[in-house]
């Protein structure tokens, strides 16, 4: 039986209205053995984070039950190795995105002056 005035518990991952939540990973083979939570937050920090990564052309990939088990993580830590195939699938296609950014721009022909 469902009570009135209440919407049906959706998915998170299709929920529209859910509260929007953004986590950001650095990784640096050279200095960390695995990928750190940098950034992380709700709302309008969400929101920022997002608006960051546009400015800065970072490739932002969604999936809300990853940044859920993220933002359970503290800032500036390493993530734990139960997550290292997910975020390493994150980042072989953050990787694919740059290559083929990258590609793009190398195929375009210059640009004269007027």
């Amino acid at each position: 039986m469902m009570n009135k005035g209440r919407r049906p518990q959706e998915d998170p991952e299709l929920d529209p209205l859910a509260e929007k939540k953004a986590v950001a990973l650095k990784y640096d083979p050279e200095k960390n053995m695995a990928p750190k939570v940098v950034a992380k937050g709700k709302g309008h920090v969400a929101e920022n984070i997002l608006e960051a990564a546009k400015k800065g052309k970072v490739p932002v990939y969604q999936n809300k039950s990853l940044v859920n088990m993220l933002m359970a993580l503290e800032l500036d830590k390493e993530i734990p190795t139960e997550l290292y195939t997910t975020v390493a699938e994150i980042l072989a296609y953050v990787y694919r995105i740059d290559q083929r950014r990258k590609d793009m721009k190398n195929q375009m022909p210059p640009m004269k002056g007027m």
